[in-house]
């Protein structure tokens, strides 16, 4: 794992209300009140050569994005079904846009009263 990228991830991710993390299936992921999946960050998954964030996305994120910048985003297995959205981290990351897509997953993903606490800040 490229401990830079994850410590960047981390660190967006940690920010939000009610955040915390541990390992899934192997990768370290991030939960909202310890249920709730808001990311996952994963490294060369079955050799797919890719150190990637996969995170849940707004209805129509997904295809958008995957058929703009093929070359940065892309469908990723088992949770791709359900709109969820592969974003590369080995081609040169923008970290201001992987906040907001981290923002984005987390008011997809919590509870209408976590969301209100991050609007208040």
């Amino acid at each position: 794992m490229a401990k830079s990228e994850l410590e960047r991830v981390r660190k967006i991710a940690i920010a939000l209300p009610e955040v915390s993390e541990r390992l899934s299936h192997g990768a370290p992921s991030f939960f909202i009140r310890e249920k709730k999946t808001l990311c996952n960050l994963h490294n060369d998954h079955h050799g797919d050569g890719r150190l990637a964030l996969w995170v849940p996305a707004p209805p129509g994120v997904q295809g958008e994005l995957t058929a703009l910048e093929p070359e940065r985003f892309f469908v990723p297995p088992y949770v791709g079904h359900r709109g969820w959205l592969g974003v590369k981290l080995n081609v040169d990351p923008d970290w201001e846009e992987i906040a907001g897509i981290i923002e984005d997953a987390y008011r997809l993903v919590a509870p209408k009263t976590l969301v209100k606490k991050l609007d208040e800040r």
